[in-house]
């Protein structure tokens, strides 16, 4: 498979977090998110960025999130998408957003 075909294998899509709260059942630390994703509708997420990021702050924010992984269950939430990050100079999750707003659903090429 070329590489272009198994980047076009994943379904990245922007969506807004429109509710963050802590998931208390999660063997660590996380929060439970409720990602907008336009047409795709509202998809939940268990994301362990507790580190540099409080429930509020996550409020309105756009994310870019894996849409096409499957469901799983995490400490009981269904974890549908996975929101993507990358880890900074002392290991933390710092999330990846588009620089500017776009329409949410919008797809990741």
């Amino acid at each position: 498979m070329e590489p272009l075909e198994a980047f076009q294998l994943l379904d990245l899509r922007v969506g807004r977090v429109v509710k963050a709260e802590p998931h208390e059942k999660a063997r660590k630390p996380s929060y439970k998110l409720w990602i907008d994703l336009g047409p795709l509708g509202v998809k939940r997420s268990s994301a362990q960025i507790t580190e540099l990021y409080r429930p509020e702050d996550l409020l309105g924010r756009l994310v870019v999130c894996a849409t096409n992984l499957g469901t799983r269950l995490i400490g009981g939430f269904p974890s549908e998408v996975l929101v993507l990050g990358v880890r900074d100079g002392e290991g933390r999750v710092v999330l990846l957003a588009p620089e500017r707003e776009v329409p949410l659903g919008e797809k990741v090429f």
